[in-house]
């Protein structure tokens, strides 16, 4: 009940492991107006609600000039870039579609870590906000569009840790117009109504239909003097030529809460151009040593990984290799078993054809002993037929001489005859 805003926002710091407390604060509203919790002032005392619980917003209230180089611990880095996206998302910062769908592919990266098109299928963002509505509605396209692109950019931020990738989303927002801008409602000294911006470099005069290019800037390296009496500020350059602009707001909230900001933020740009303080110089010392063995525990990672994906490619090719011989040594076997049931074909083949082989050579001697004796029967006939020829050429010879002494008897007779005819006659 005692406690001071100090005690209470120390207590979220240790918490947190925070010792980049400057930047932040913690906030609360009060009748539709922002208010920063006082350090010096009891909790209790302030205009709060005396409803349990009282909230409170742990934020950052400064924002650095440049992320990189002023945010040192992790925690803070991780701080911004969910407070700066949270921002982009409900359109507080405009952001244009191409470095939106960027932005979301750091933040896919620092959530999701390297893109595994087996385990990120597709699909997998469809439950997450990544993007300004205002984006999804300028374009006629569907979520798995959206996702495919926001997959694309993913895929090329390979081998980013989470505290860097969540660094280079930071490192775009940094360069958009709104990025870090508190905007007032005020009017000049007469009765113009314009905005006023409060951030890391100045104060900026805005149109209120136009809140990404101002009118005109006040760095503050260029104002001498920001005075505020009976609500009306007065700004006051260091160059004497550039007429002093005065403004006023029509609440004393906002008055208070202007002056708060405008004195945090000057006082960081002054600290920022001066050397680092001890407790600053220790923590950027413990950072890089801290960004140092990190970065060996990742390459130690990444080794592994490498050696484990190494050993697990060996593996998948051996058993690869293993299934091939498997498969080539089924083919040969049954192509050995195909082989000897050729063999044993051919084997039958060789028996069944030296079986015919000596089925025709008996039928060959055969036939060889068939001509052998219609030889001898040929030489037998032609024997016969020339005994016959002898005795039927003997025959005739017979029979010539036969007619030969036939006729020689008949001539014979005849003589005989002749003579006894003769004989009678006389």
């Amino acid at each position: 009940m005692k406690w001071k805003g100090k005690d209470l926002f120390d207590l979220v710091c240790r918490t947190l492991g925070l010792r980049e407390t400057w930047f932040f604060g913690l906030q609360y509203t009060i009748k539709d107006t922002v208010a920063w919790l006082k350090m010096d002032k009891k909790v209790l005392d302030h205009d709060v609600s005396k409803e349990e619980p009282v909230t409170f917003h742990f934020l950052a209230k400064f924002y650095p000039e440049n992320a990189e180089e002023e945010l040192v611990q992790e925690i803070t880095q991780h701080l911004f870039f969910l407070q700066v996206k949270k921002q982009i998302l409900d359109e507080k910062i405009y952001c244009p579609p191409e470095a939106s769908v960027l932005l979301a592919s750091y933040a896919v990266q620092a959530k999701y870590g390297d893109y595994d098109p087996s385990v990120h299928k597709r699909g997998f963002l469809a439950q997450e906000e990544l993007l300004p509505k205002r984006v999804i509605n300028l374009y006629q396209m569907t979520p798995e569009m959206w996702e495919e692109r926001i997959t694309a950019w993913y895929a090329e931020h390979r081998g980013r840790a989470r505290d860097e990738a969540e660094m280079e989303y930071l490192k775009i927002a940094q360069d958009l117009e709104m990025y870090g801008v508190n905007y007032f409602a005020i009017r000049n000294k007469k009765g113009t109504e314009l905005l006023l911006g409060v951030d890391a470099l100045g104060l900026h005069i805005y149109d209120p239909e136009n809140r990404l290019t101002p009118k005109i800037s006040f760095p503050w390296n260029e104002i001498r003097n920001i005075s505020y009496s009976d609500k009306e500020f007065t700004i006051k350059p260091l160059d004497k030529k550039i007429d002093v602009f005065k403004f006023n707001s029509s609440k004393l909230r906002v008055n208070k809460l202007i002056l708060q900001l405008c004195i945090g933020n000057h006082d960081l740009f002054m600290r920022r151009r001066k050397a680092d303080s001890l407790e600053v110089q220790q923590m950027k010392a413990q950072a890089r040593e801290e960004k140092a063995r990190k970065q060996m525990e990742r390459q130690r990672l990444a080794r592994e990984k490498q050696m484990r994906e190494e050993a697990e490619r060996t593996r998948d090719e051996l058993e690869r290799r293993l299934l091939q011989m498997k498969e080539e040594a089924t083919m040969a076997n049954e192509a050995l078993m195909r082989s000897e049931e050729t063999a044993d074909l051919l084997a039958e083949k060789a028996q069944i054809t030296e079986e015919e082989a000596k089925l025709l050579a008996q039928k060959a001697a055969e036939a060889e002993q068939e001509m052998q004796r219609i030889k001898a029967t040929a030489i037998r006939t032609e024997e016969e037929k020339r005994l016959m020829e002898q005795k039927v050429l003997e025959a005739e010879v017979l029979a010539l001489k036969m007619a030969e002494e036939s006729e020689r008897r008949l001539e014979r007779g005849g003589s005989s005859f002749d003579r006894f005819v003769v004989r009678t006659g006389t």
